[in-house]
């Protein structure tokens, strides 16, 4: 593989960035509608007025790993702690109870419950060897009382579940599925052009890192708003949309950027969207790269979205692999730069109700040249000829 610069290329965005660098104009943000699915593929979603909250406590563990590192790091603090408090103060009221403080007692041959406590503090230094199972031959339980020995195996079992979620959560957090997603990557913009005679919509993906995604598949939805014939009004319309898969009716094989394709037919929410309607209306394409990870064996995905504003007309991607002394090199500086090709400006609908691309005049391209003229022989009236 191509070894890669230190400087991230502004032509792609890593998921991550994509909303950073992207700064569409103040007019803009505040005339259409807040987009559904951020570019670093985070959901636009404030869920409000829930009334079950103790919903979330039934799953505590799933509860934790989804909290901030700070706040899961202050509970995995106060955790240890109280427990360590709580059985302190257990040992000492026991200590206590069974007259160990005394040292008067103790030199006449008095044998403790544990040994060597004097005070809370000692009491709550030997929770913690007891927790931990740090013994530093000091302090130990005898066969003198009942309820220290039941008292040593309460904390030892509730410190091993106290270790089992507490470092499973760290773990869980650490290795989280979306940072595997940080490499994975999507071009800036997507672009509407000809692709086989037929209008397609593509965009491009790619995978940073050598270790492939197994089993990578990518979906697309168009999200709009859309009234029924009963007159009701989904705010949300959520609508599947084919791809055109580079690879077979499998997975895709992301060992270098492919141009994910969907081919605007009769069936695809976009049949009838012209370069006018895309102006316009407040459309946003989801795309969704889903996959396992090759080390882990972890399911990751990664999202984007490309509102209007952010969907090319007339533009297709220039190719970033080439081989170089026998080998295939990709030139990420290249992953997001376009060019502008003929394309016809209505819609896909418009070109099969009048014959197909033929019949259109490209955009950005050269007119039909005429059919050459015959030339006439001298001494002949000139006519008029009408070309079309």
């Amino acid at each position: 593989m191509l070894s890669r610069k230190g400087l991230l290329p502004e032509d792609y965005l890593l998921t991550r960035l994509a909303e950073d660098v992207q700064q569409p104009s103040k007019s803009k943000t505040s005339q259409r509608k807040a987009r559904f699915v951020a570019k670093n593929g985070a959901c636009n979603v404030a869920h409000t007025n829930i009334r079950e909250q103790g919903r979330f406590l039934q799953d505590v563990f799933t509860t934790l790993v989804d909290l901030k590192w700070l706040h899961t790091l202050i509970i995995f603090t106060m955790s240890y702690l109280c427990s360590w408090l709580l059985f302190g103060m257990i040992w000492w009221l026991i200590a206590f109870a069974h007259g160990d403080l005394n040292q008067e007692e103790a030199a006449d041959g008095f044998v403790p419950c544990v040994t060597d406590i004097r005070s809370f503090s000692s009491a709550f230094l030997f929770s913690i060897e007891v927790q931990v199972t740090i013994g530093f031959g000091g302090r130990m339980v005898t066969e003198e009382c009942a309820s220290a020995i039941a008292t040593l195996i309460v904390q030892n079992i509730l410190g091993l579940l106290i270790n089992a979620i507490m470092l499973g959560c760290v773990f869980m957090k650490t290795a989280q599925a979306n940072r595997r997603a940080e490499t994975l990557i999507f071009s800036k913009h997507a672009v509407v052009s000809v692709r086989n005679g037929r209008l397609c919509f593509m965009v491009r993906i790619g995978d940073l890192r050598k270790s492939m995604i197994i089993s990578a598949t990518v979906r697309m939805q168009v999200v709009r708003r859309t009234s029924t014939r009963e007159g009701e009004v989904v705010p949300l319309d959520q609508i599947d949309i084919l791809m055109d898969n580079p690879v077979g009716a499998g997975g895709i094989f992301l060992v270098s950027p492919l141009i994910i394709c969907h081919v605007i037919e009769k069936d695809s929410p976009l049949y009838a969207v012209s370069a006018a309607d895309l102006q316009r209306d407040e459309l946003e394409v989801i795309v969704v790269l889903e996959g396992v990870v090759e080390t882990t064996g972890i399911t990751t995905q990664a999202r984007t979205s490309y509102v209007s504003e952010e969907i090319l007309w007339g533009q297709r991607f220039v190719p970033t692999v080439s081989e170089e002394e026998g080998t295939y090199a990709v030139d990420y500086s290249k992953f997001g730069v376009t060019v502008r090709v003929p394309t016809p400006c209505c819609s896909s609908r418009t070109l099969d109700e009048t014959g197909g691309i033929a019949q259109f005049k490209m955009q950005n391209g050269a007119p039909a040249r005429p059919p050459a003229r015959r030339r006439k022989p001298l001494g002949q009236t000139k006519q008029h000829s009408v070309v079309s």
